[in-house]
């Protein structure tokens, strides 16, 4: 991957302030070591969290962000509105957008999905395998036939979400549950990936393959900028007609 590639890692930030477990497992923050494993394939990263202003996500840096990945868990309340329809913004006009684990309950995630994005957990340090569903997709480049994570929380259906475009990966669960773990989505001019690993008390981001993904995620969901103009509003007409209309009230 170029590193001409800009990518923004957004954390709350908060479990690793306030949890000395978490804190041990990730001292320097989730961000900190999505950050490294982006630098690893080459991306071109800076980081942004909950308390900096306007959440380290003004206009500013998400005009010089071609993919933006989401963490959060303990503060999705926290987030303005106003920021949030900033980032959708962005994401329809083609910046990618890549959500982690509990992310899923994000006011970005659940704005751009427009359904509740609910689901059944369980917090138990099982086992889970993560089995790619969809190999000859990009994301799956790298991976083995499935990922097995030793520790991980419980996500379970029902998912509260949209019919994927695309289900990469599907978990199963030592418990017995499954769950879609690796949804893309087309939104706008826009690519999004719903990665379900990554609980803060264990040591996920921490993994090769999980790492591998999170490259091949913003590889996956950077924009096209070969991709045809898109052109909206008052058109005209392409092939010769008769464009009188009486009933015309703009």
């Amino acid at each position: 991957m170029s590193n001409d590639v800009r990518v923004t890692v957004w954390n709350e930030y908060v479990h690793e302030q306030e949890n000395e477990t978490v804190a041990e497992i990730y001292p320097d923050g989730i961000h900190a070591v999505v950050a490294d494993a982006l630098r690893e394939g080459g991306f071109d990263v800076e980081t942004a969290t909950l308390h900096e202003p306007e959440h380290g996500l003004s206009e500013e840096v998400l005009d010089e962000t071609d993919v933006l990945t989401w963490w959060g868990h303990a503060a999705h309340d926290e987030v303005d509105d106003a920021v949030v329809e900033r980032v959708k913004s962005h994401v329809l006009d083609g910046m990618g957008l890549v959500v982690m684990h509990s992310g899923h309950f994000s006011k970005i995630f659940r704005e751009l999905m427009g359904t509740s994005c609910a689901l059944k957990w369980r917090e138990a340090a099982e086992t889970e395998r993560l089995w790619v569903t969809n190999p000859a997709h990009p994301i799956a480049d790298g991976v083995d036939e499935y990922i097995e994570v030793p520790d991980a929380e419980m996500y379970g259906e029902h998912f509260d979400i949209p019919e994927p475009d695309s289900l990469v990966f599907t978990s199963w669960f030592e418990g017995g549950e499954v769950f879609r773990s690796g949804c893309c989505y087309y939104r706008g001019e826009g690519r999004i990936f719903y990665f379900r690993p990554g609980h803060e008390a264990y040591p996920v981001y921490h993994q090769d393959e999980i790492r591998q993904v999170l490259r091949n995620a913003c590889e996956w969901a950077t924009p096209n900028e070969d991709g045809p103009e898109v052109v909206r509003g008052n058109h005209t007409a392409i092939e010769e007609i008769d464009a009188s209309d009486d009933r015309t009230v703009h």
